[in-house]
């Protein structure tokens, strides 16, 4: 729920505090965001940089993941998110890694920030302890300073200045990205974007100020009938490059069902000292 998370959060003009009214937000110098009926809040200060994953992609995120395909993933996800505070997903999509981390500690709230409209519906009724907030993760963040203990980002972007500002002092951040040996039997058969082997470095040089505190590989390999295939595809950065026609008639031609590898690294970030 919203109200939850309020402490948290701040007004994007002014970074005055949020206070609830009727059906909206407001800070003390006047500016009022409405709650949409789903439950969720837009917080965005002017136009976002991007427009965030399309209906169809979250439909599919929330169909592969609800399946409990990536229950690995999801359980190194909530292990490397253990301790106590409020949790920032940052692009969170469904909210369905920051649900998880919700369920197994009961004190703890958090936000979903995200700037796709039908994420954020599904974020918002992801868990009742989370609140769920529409903003454009490149800029800047309608998140108090200092205000989590751990700032999440499972396959999306990083704002590392951000990210800094809003994490408390003894905070982390936790980054879940794809190794080169993911999906690695769909990327040829299937004409799917390839991870470069470097991933996991250009990731941590993205993140100046942080430093690598632990660094884990999930890889296991999962069994999945041709519509599950399709929704695997279907939920990432390759949709926006795939025909849909074109996948289906593809995936149509692999043997069912289909082996794939699923290969990502949890690291772990502290500010560097």
């Amino acid at each position: 729920m919203l109200a939850d998370v309020l402490p948290y959060l701040w007004c994007p003009h002014c970074s005055a505090a949020l206070a609830a009214e009727a059906g909206s937000l407001r800070c003390a110098s006047g500016h009022v965001f409405d709650v949409a009926r789903q439950g969720y809040v837009n917080l965005l200060a002017g136009k976002a940089s991007v427009t965030g994953d399309s209906a169809a992609m979250v439909a599919a995120r929330d169909e592969f993941l609800s399946a409990g395909h990536y229950a690995p993933v999801e359980k190194a996800v909530v292990a490397a998110c253990a301790g106590e505070g409020c949790v920032l997903d940052l692009g969170a999509g469904t909210g369905h890694y920051l649900a998880a981390v919700l369920d197994a500690s009961p004190d703890r709230v958090g936000i979903a920030l995200e700037i796709a409209k039908p994420a954020l519906r599904r974020a918002a009724r992801a868990h009742r302890r989370l609140g769920a907030v529409g903003a454009d993760t490149w800029g800047r963040l309608p998140v108090r300073d200092s205000a989590v203990s751990v700032a999440l980002n499972v396959f999306a972007p990083r704002n590392a200045a951000e990210i800094a500002r809003v994490l408390a002092p003894d905070g982390r951040l936790v980054v879940v990205s794809p190794t080169a040996a993911h999906l690695g039997e769909l990327v040829s058969a299937l004409d799917l974007l390839t991870v470069g082997a470097d991933k996991a470095s250009r990731v941590s040089a993205s993140l100046p100020g942080f430093a690598v505190s632990t660094q884990d590989v999930c890889e296991f390999v999962m069994s999945l009938e041709h519509e599950e295939v399709i929704a695997l595809v279907g939920m990432g950065p390759s949709a926006w490059h795939v025909d849909a026609l074109e996948l289906r008639t593809r995936v149509s031609a692999l043997p069912a069902p289909v082996r794939v590898t699923a290969s990502v690294t949890v690291t772990s970030y502290v500010r560097e000292s």
